[in-house]
């Protein structure tokens, strides 16, 4: 079943407006601001002939318990929560070699709404994540992603693992990211059917997570620093095999 949920601040709002403006069943707006961004998402919003409600800011303020809402909040029916059924019957549509990115247990919803605007605009097929131990499309998430949570198949599987040997089946090359991995990112081949791992903040690859890899690849580090946030990690590992299959 989808799920109705609360979405707030203009890139999310205006993003659900553009991709699915028939799962909005309610818009409330901070009565008496005055912002040239927030009256073209109204504009957008009258001409759907959605029902807006004006509201004192305060009560915006307890919708969103304090968070930053831009004076916009809407209620928002969102797609049915895709899985592994779903993943395999999208794999088989695909007129081209799949990217798909793997997130495994990322809990920050920052970190996941920044991957999956990475991911939209590298032109990834698809992000999955276990569904245990992972953050789901919250609205934060929805906000940070910039509208790419409602572009990007996000999938939510019970057995990573599994997912994994099953995309390795059908013929996928799976990558991990990860410290020790034997080569760095850009010797890696990212060309063809491709599944790129990310581990979560602090974690990295969990242990049966990079026993479905077929090869873990490193990002080269000359600082201090002995590891790089998830989203900015995904979004070398992306480009990089961007440009190799734009050769």
């Amino acid at each position: 079943m989808s799920e109705t949920e609360l979405l707030y601040g203009l890139h999310a709002v205006r993003a659900a407006v553009a991709c699915d403006a028939d799962a909005i069943e309610a818009v409330w707006v901070e009565k008496g601001r005055r912002d040239a961004r927030l009256a073209r998402v109204l504009r957008t919003l009258e001409g759907r002939d959605l029902p807006i409600q004006r509201v004192p800011r305060k009560q915006l303020d307890e919708l969103t318990g304090g968070a930053v809402h831009q004076g916009v909040v809407i209620r928002y029916r969102g797609p049915t929560p895709l899985d592994d059924n779903d993943l395999a019957a999208h794999l088989d549509g695909l007129p081209a070699p799949p990217l798909l990115l793997v997130l495994d247990q990322v809990q920050d919803p920052h970190n996941l709404g920044a991957c999956l605007r990475s991911a939209e605009a590298a032109g990834v097929h698809g992000v999955i994540a276990p569904r245990d131990r992972a953050v789901g499309l919250t609205p934060v998430v929805h906000k940070v992603s910039s509208g790419a949570a409602a572009r990007v198949p996000y999938y939510q599987v019970t057995n990573l693992a599994r997912t994994l040997a099953g995309l390795r089946d059908r013929g996928l090359w799976v990558v991990g990211a990860a410290g020790e991995g034997g080569a760095e990112h850009w010797q890696a081949d990212l060309t063809g059917p491709l599944v790129l791992c990310m581990g979560a903040e602090g974690k990295g690859l969990r242990r049966l997570t990079r026993k479905a890899c077929d090869v873990l690849v490193r990002i080269p580090m000359t600082g201090r620093v002995e590891s790089l946030n998830v989203s900015v990690a995904t979004g070398i590992l992306l480009w990089e095999a961007l440009r190799q299959r734009q050769l």
